[in-house]
């Protein structure tokens, strides 16, 4: 099984845009009104542009299954905020996920040399929390009430992992991933 996270494309905007409007998507993200052509050409064209944000199609054998990306990138406090889906149902429960956080905490800690990457997971999203405090993210926040969902407010955990604390999480999460994937089929562009 090979992972490869490409960068987001302008020819990914349709399959990205129907993702996102899934049930299965929307339930976990902030927001969950459905999102239309117009808003969403706008965010394909500022997320393709930025310098302050990266996203990546999460490529499983070579098929398009997800999005993965950097936010609120600020090299003044070397800091960022990550986020990912698997949109695929079928690759849920192996692995995946796993080779995903691998590669992108190795993007920022290894090549940006950031300081901090952190992240906010909806609570009932325990399964996701949970990989990310596998993966040596502490937690640092329960935001009590944070986003409204369907009319109810959801409470949101804050997570974060430092730089001197990736070597260790790096090893931890080879000497895991290796049993299952081989490392050399990880892969991710710049």
């Amino acid at each position: 099984m090979s992972v490869h996270l490409r960068r987001l494309a302008h020819q990914d905007g349709e399959r990205v845009l129907a993702w996102r409007n899934s049930s299965e998507i929307a339930a976990y993200m902030y927001s969950d009104h459905l999102i239309g052509p117009e808003e969403h050409a706008r965010w394909l064209a500022s997320a393709l542009e930025a310098d302050d944000r990266r996203f990546w199609i999460i490529e499983l054998d070579g098929a398009p299954v997800g999005l993965a990306n950097l936010a609120r990138i600020d090299l003044a406090d070397s800091r960022c905020e990550w986020a990912f889906y698997l949109a695929d149902p079928s690759t849920r429960g192996r692995g995946v996920g796993a080779c995903v956080e691998y590669l992108v905490l190795g993007c920022v800690f290894e090549r940006l040399e950031l300081n901090k990457l952190w992240c906010e997971v909806l609570i009932e999203n325990a399964g996701v929390w949970r990989l990310h405090e596998a993966f040596g993210f502490t937690r640092e926040a329960l935001y009590r009430d944070h986003v409204r969902k369907g009319g109810v407010w959801r409470d949101v955990v804050g997570l974060g992992l430092l730089r001197r604390e990736w070597p260790e999480a790096k090893a931890r999460a080879e000497a895991r991933l290796g049993k299952a994937f081989d490392l050399s089929a990880l892969s991710i562009e710049g």
